[in-house]
């Protein structure tokens, strides 16, 4: 129930220009230095601040520049030296086109065309260039197109079928070339089939089953002598962060004899197995209790560099590329501590590395651009999200595509800082904290700012230190944010990512009310001013943190979960089973899902809310968030409920990210008694009585 969208509250940078892509190559001990030093942006004052209530302070962040800037990258990849990605166009109504980058400029690969994948309904790896041609999923029916350069796209896939992941087969003796896919099966919608294809091109039909007998199964990897596969597979009620195989089959003409177990298990997550040019087969487990790299050569498994650090995230999405092999005994490869990104060159053999001092806190897609050269989409505290090359041998990076421009001066973005607090049952939590920032204002001598606790989705997901528009459109307006790493999250370790594991709805309602408690002993936050947001999974901690405790005083649940049991029945394949680890199996544990949802809790709301959600969505349907809105209202609890048609799991359309965050900002004046600077469309809370 995770959210890789352009909602409130996505990742996306704080921009308002179209994304740039004149490169800009700096050294890595430069870079820090270049970006503080940046042309001023607006927003910028020499003057002495002015006096002004938190909440009211005008921000050159407005919820039209954050939609509008709303850009994201996704699936890069080097293809023979040149490098391909999607990029989300806020213009097109959040479609996400194909780009490549030609002599330096980005150009789109595809026109009109919305490159998206629903395998898993998150998606991800949804193109593939094969010599003069792509082939990509198209968003509107599933269908696989090719086009050539110069040329038009046309399907090669009948309807009723999803494709991702798709890897390039050459041809060999008798067999043409061909690709072999993930497949997702939907021509009998009760029972969704997920295997692995080959497809025959240039024509490709549905594809020749090559694998099947199992609930899921991802990145297929063909060996360098083209005849081995690897990939991995899972099965209910596992999540691919729960338990998954590693496997390796002989491939045939025929298809793939039996496959040989290499790594896995219930409990052990393997993902992004990886061939090197001497055979080798490397991959990432969680073995250890961190998801580390690991080979396996000469009937043997060992682990190649032991951190107690994550180089891993969750298997929301299909394309993960953490690690890149250069080719010559080493990789490039991102690991996370405290939920802080960094990058190595690896040695494979010897087990040492040299850590990149580099000015960004994310790594994301890494991709080899030649022997000395990698490309990743890099996240900065005060810079856009960019798609950068990193010459790791003098380490000067090479900003190649940018998300825009901020809107904001480096003074007055606000950057994480992680934190630690206590929690209950003796556990600590993690989060990252925002002070309020914006120099043309200062709050009120003797006041404290409201609080705004972020809660992120999934639940197995983490928050981002990364600059995020989400996060600065609060923090410039005058607003502290904490964004919780609760019990569950990822970034932390296998253990900690196992902590919500039967306690969801505890232990993650816990860890947020704890953050907030942390910041008002330690005088961070405004006590009567403290308000919980959140999206998807988020959204029901949101509910369930204002049902049981009496912390906060507003609440924004963005699609947030109301009934476990109606998700349990009404949610899709994927996360159909979640729920077993989550709470517990049904129907054995009904009691526990009737006790954790809040539509069975409604007598302890008391705090104002606010519900948004999409008409569309098919992971957390719109009668979960009308029923518990119907709910309030026949309890006379203060409630404002908006419902976007067209809209799906997590907010793509301009107008709609910029009508939620207004309406999510005026709900928090109204309550808090404070006049926003922006102009606001009207928006009423049903009950409500206002601040004095």
């Amino acid at each position: 129930m995770t959210s890789h969208s352009a909602a409130p509250a996505a990742n996306v940078p704080a921009t308002n220009a179209p994304a740039t892509s004149a490169p800009a190559t700096v050294s890595a001990g430069a870079a820090a230095a270049t970006t503080s030093a940046a042309a001023t942006a607006p927003g910028t004052t020499s003057s002495a601040p002015m006096t002004a209530g938190y909440g009211s302070w005008a921000s050159p962040l407005s919820a039209e520049a954050l939609a509008a800037g709303g850009i994201n990258f996704g699936d890069l990849r080097s293809v023979n030296g040149r490098l391909y990605w999607t990029e989300n166009v806020p213009a097109a109504g959040g479609a996400i086109s194909l780009f490549s980058l030609d002599n330096g400029v980005a150009a789109p690969v595809t026109q009109g065309a919305n490159v998206r994948t629903r395998v898993h309904e998150y998606g991800g790896a949804p193109f593939i260039v094969v010599g003069d041609t792509v082939y990509y999923s198209q968003f509107s029916d599933q269908r696989l197109y090719a086009l050539k350069a110069g040329g038009t796209a046309a399907p090669v896939t009948p309807p009723n079928y999803r494709y991702a992941d798709c890897i390039a087969l050459p041809a060999a003796g008798d067999s043409g070339a061909a690709l072999i896919c993930v497949r997702e099966d939907h021509t009998d919608a009760a029972h969704v089939r997920n295997t692995l294809v080959r497809l025959a091109l240039p024509v490709a039909g549905a594809g020749e089953v090559i694998f099947e007998g199992t609930d899921f199964v991802a990145y297929p990897r063909l060996s360098p002598d083209g005849l081995r596969l690897a990939f991995i597979s899972w099965n209910h009620p596992n999540m691919p962060w729960d338990g998954t195989e590693l496997k390796v089959a002989e491939l045939t003409p025929r298809g793939l004899k039996a496959p040989v177990l290499i790594a896995g298990g219930a409990a052990e997550s393997v993902l992004e197995p990886q061939w090197d040019r001497d055979g080798t087969l490397y991959f990432i487990s969680d073995r250890s209790g961190f998801w580390n790299l690991y080979a396996q050569r000469g009937g043997g498994v060992h682990a190649v560099w032991p951190r107690a650090a994550e180089f891993a995230d969750p298997l929301w999405s299909f394309g993960q590329s953490n690690y890149v092999l250069l080719g010559d005994g080493r990789a490039a490869l991102s690991f996370s501590e405290r939920g802080l990104g960094k990058l190595a060159v690896v040695d494979l053999k010897a087990g040492t590395a040299r850590e990149l001092d580099l000015p960004y806190v994310e790594f994301s897609h890494l991709t080899k651009i030649d022997e000395r050269h990698i490309a990743a989409i890099a996240s900065a505290s005060k810079a856009p999200l960019s798609i950068v090359s990193i010459d790791i041998a003098n380490l000067t990076v090479t900003t190649l595509r940018t998300a825009g421009t901020s809107p904001l001066a480096p003074e007055a973005v606000s950057v994480a800082i992680p934190i630690d607090f206590p929690s209950a049952q003796g556990r600590t939590a993690h989060a990252f904290y925002y002070a309020p920032a914006n120099p043309r204002y200062r709050g009120p001598a003797g006041t404290l700012p409201p609080l705004l606790a972020l809660v992120h989705g999934g639940p197995t997901g983490q928050a981002s230190p990364g600059l995020r528009s989400s996060v600065q459109f609060w923090t410039s307006r005058g607003f502290a944010v904490v964004d919780v790493n609760y019990g569950g999250s990822s970034g932390y370790g296998r253990a900690y990512r196992r902590a919500l594991n039967g306690q969801w709805g505890v232990v993650d309602a816990e860890d947020v009310i704890a953050a907030v408690r942390f910041l008002i002993a330690d005088k961070r936050a405004d006590p009567e001013r403290t308000a919980i947001s959140g999206g998807s999974a988020g959204g029901y901690t949101v509910l369930v943190a204002l049902s049981t405790s009496d912390v906060f005083r507003a609440g924004a649940d963005f699609f947030g979960v109301s009934d476990m049991t109606a998700l349990a029945r009404d949610t899709h394949k994927f996360e159909s089973r979640y729920l077993d680890s989550l709470i517990g199996p049904l129907p054995q544990a009904q009691a526990i899902y009737d006790s954790r949802s809040p539509l069975n809790h409604l007598d302890g709301f008391k705090a104002p809310v606010i519900v948004l959600q999409g008409a569309d969505d098919p992971i957390v349907p719109p009668n979960q968030s009308a029923r518990i809105v119907e709910a309030l209202r026949a309890r006379h609890v203060p409630v404002a409920y908006v419902l976007y048609p067209g809209e799906s799991h997590g907010f793509r359309k301009p107008e709609t990210i910029i009508n939620s965050l207004q309406a999510e900002l005026s709900f928090f004046g109204q309550v808090f008694g404070f006049k926003p600077a922006d102009r606001l469309p009207p928006l009423t809370i049903e009950g409500l009585v206002p601040a004095s």
